[in-house]
Order: C-alpha cells, then structure tokens, then sequence
C-alpha cells in the first residue's frame, strides 16, 4: 500500500506538509495553516510510538525485544497490545483473509528489511510465484492469544502487523490532530488516509490512482471518514529469480495472484478501509461479491485496468452517492 491516494489541494486556506516514511510518502493537510508544526509533531510522535511497537526491521522494536519471550506470555505495552487487539479483529472480520502472523513466511520469501533494500522487481510485471507449489498452513492467527496485556505468541509464528498498523497510525494521527488543536486534518500515509474535523469545503478532494499509467478518479470524502488502497503493483521485489509482492494469501503463505492491480475501498475508519482492501487482493475473483455483501462503496482495478465500481463508488452515476461521500457540484 503505497502512494495511491492523493489529497487535492482544495483551498489555498489549507496548509501541507510531507515527508518520507516506512518506504512510502506522509502527507498532513490542516485547514489552519498556524496548526501546520505542531500537526507534523502530533504525528511524529504517534509514528514514532507505532513503529518502535511493531516494526520488523528495527532490532529495538519492542516486537523484536520480546521475540523468543513471548510463548510463556508476555506483558505489552498498551501500543502494542492494542495493535495486536486491532490485528485480530482484522483476522476473525475477514475469516483470515488479513492474518498478522505472517512474519516468518515474508522473512522466507525475502522481505527481512526495508523493500527499498530488497532486490528491485520493475513496478505492475506480473508476479511469477508459482502457486501450484504451494502447501497449504494452518491459520496463524488463531494460536494468538491477547488477555488484557499478556501476549501470547507460539515460537513457530512470528508477527507481522504491517497490514494494518498503518491504518492504524492514520487513524490515531487524524483524531489526535483534530482533537488537540481543533481543526479539520487529513492524514495519508501512502494508500492508507484518514480524516477528522470539519474540512473548509464540505468534504476533501482525493484523487484514486496507483502508478501512472493507471486509470484515475476524484473524490470527494467526507468529513470524518477513510479511504484505503491495497496495490499487487507496488512493494515488489526479486526471490530467488521470480518477481513476488507483499500481499499474501495466509493459507497457501505466498503473494496472492494478482487479479487485481489495486482495490481501494472507503470506511468509517482506515482500519475498516485497509482491512478489506486487502481481504479483496487476497480473494481474487472472490472480491466482487465479497465487498458488494460488505455494503462499502470500492474500486477495483483489474489486471488489464478495467474499473469495477461497487456499493455507490461515486464514479458510479446510477447509484445516488453514499453518505462518506459528497457529489462533485
């Protein structure tokens, strides 16, 4: 999940910043210019508390602190705890579809580091995993267990929260910005953006796309809701000869087919959006009647780059607007 989703500037009145991190571009947008500074240092110190919670690559990450602990139980602290809580509400809603255990099957294919580090794989080529390789493992996420505090993780599983602690921090950054300094925000960490407070247009402008040649739509979010996109086209790399990407199927533990180039799908929160985002990529030809049985407006984008439009995406003028959306005009 990447740079799919684009705040468009709407009024000269908001102010922006950005910057660079997790392998992927941060982006404020408050609708009072003198908030700017102290936005970025609300979120700074909201990402800087999720990634030293939960980071994989980091040797300091209480994640990897507690590693070869954690099978008696340990107790976390409340960030990470409630990632965790997070993550598996994010496994049992999509029947395993988002599994955080994943950790050592990524490790295996690779993606032991940052993916700017990793073997460079060209953006949108097809994924040359073999699936029919595949064995079948037994769902992770089920042998996790969270009581209050005490994390419980067997040795043989190793987390990954990366699917959702994203969204996540998106979340927790837009409400702590508009709570504390009383204005509109927009977050967007790379695919993953959120909002929160009263925005100076009825809505913020976002424009949908993945990598350039894509196809592109604006909307316009409102107030107070999410936007989420999951992309097979980004975070790629080279494995052993064969080009694979960071979505993966838990039961078969390798890269989902790439039925999808990306599927973008709006929610209450970013959690909920980036949740289903990814279930869709993981379920393939599935995604369709899986997101239209979950009533939220989505966009797909197929491997040829037709667009499915579900649930009242506004590009679909046959359905009236859902309520997280404001019409153009």
């Amino acid at each position: 999940m990447n740079e799919q989703l684009t705040p468009t500037r709407a009024t000269a009145l908001n102010a922006t910043v950005d910057w660079p991190i997790w392998s992927t571009t941060a982006r404020i947008v408050v609708t009072d210019a003198t908030a700017l500074n102290r936005a970025r240092r609300i979120a700074d110190r909201i990402l800087v508390d999720v990634e030293m919670a939960c980071s994989r690559f980091r040797d300091d990450s209480e994640l990897r602190l507690i590693g070869g602990r954690a099978s008696e139980g340990v107790e976390v602290s409340d960030m990470l705890a409630a990632l965790v809580d997070r993550a598996l509400l994010a496994a049992r809603s999509t029947f395993g579809d988002v599994d955080p255990t994943l950790g050592g099957v990524l490790d295996g294919l690779g993606y032991d580091r940052d993916v700017r580090l990793l073997p460079h794989a060209q953006h949108g080529d097809e994924a040359s995993f073999s699936m029919s390789v595949a064995t079948p493992r037994e769902p992770g996420w089920r042998r996790i267990r969270l009581v209050d505090r005490v994390l419980t993780v067997p040795d043989d599983l190793r987390l990954d929260l990366g699917a959702t602690a994203k969204a996540i921090a998106a979340d927790l950054c837009a409400t702590a910005i508009a709570d504390e300094l009383h204005c509109g925000v927009l977050v967007s960490l790379g695919g993953d953006l959120a909002t929160a407070g009263r925005s100076r247009d009825d809505g913020w402008q976002i424009t949908v796309r993945d990598l350039d040649r894509d196809p592109e739509t604006r909307v316009t979010l409102a107030d107070g809701f999410a936007v989420a996109t999951s992309s097979t086209q980004k975070r790629r790399w080279v494995h052993d000869g064969r080009q694979v990407h960071h979505i993966l199927d838990p039961r078969l533990g390798l890269p989902a087919p790439a039925v999808w180039r990306s599927v973008t799908v709006a929610a209450h929160d970013c959690l909920r959006a980036n949740t289903l985002s990814t279930a869709a990529i993981v379920r393939g030809r599935r995604a369709v009647e899986f997101l239209r049985d979950e009533q939220t407006p989505a966009r797909l984008v197929d491997a040829r780059g037709n667009v499915v439009h579900l649930n009242g995406w506004p590009d679909d003028e046959r359905e009236p607007a859902p309520a997280l959306f404001r019409r153009a005009g």
